[in-house]
């Protein structure tokens, strides 16, 4: 499950990827329009700007701004680096394998099944780009009821 530690990063990296080549934004600014308390957003670039999905500069004329193109950064190292593994069960994961103690392995049916769930949330996830999760959504994937609304 996507926590709101791993959305409002998403919706960060989203706001900064509007912003014009060179250009920064204040944190304020991107906390306030995108309703994230701006403590906690504090909390998540630094986290983005450790793994290298934003660069920050400090001061009067300081803000952040992504460390590379929006095309470049895809939304499962995103989601890994801020919420951690994207298998539903430990002993589904690829990046954070722990055995189950209650079971084997081999046999039981629920680790298959949550390996086939966590390889296609891997598969849309680790195939999305940044630039193209910001295509989603807009009024044409809303259909004609945004606009009678």
């Amino acid at each position: 499950m996507l926590t709101k530690k791993g959305k409002y990063g998403l919706k960060a990296l989203a706001a900064l990827s509007e912003l014009p080549e060179g250009q920064l934004a204040f944190v304020g600014d991107v906390a306030k329009g995108n309703n994230i308390p701006k403590k906690f957003l504090d909390a998540i670039l630094a986290e983005l700007r450790n793994a290298g999905f934003v660069h920050s500069r400090k001061g009067k004329a300081g803000g952040y701004c992504l460390a590379r193109p929006a095309d470049e950064i895809k939304i499962g190292h995103v989601v890994r680096v801020l919420d951690g593994p994207l298998a539903p069960i430990p002993c589904a994961s690829k990046t954070r394998y722990q055995p189950c103690t209650d079971c084997d392995e081999a046999t039981c049916q629920i680790r298959h099944l949550m390996l086939d769930v966590r390889n296609a949330i891997a598969d849309v996830l680790d195939n999305t780009s940044l630039t193209q999760m910001r295509a989603m959504g807009g009024a044409d994937a809303l259909g004609s009821e945004a606009m009678t609304a």
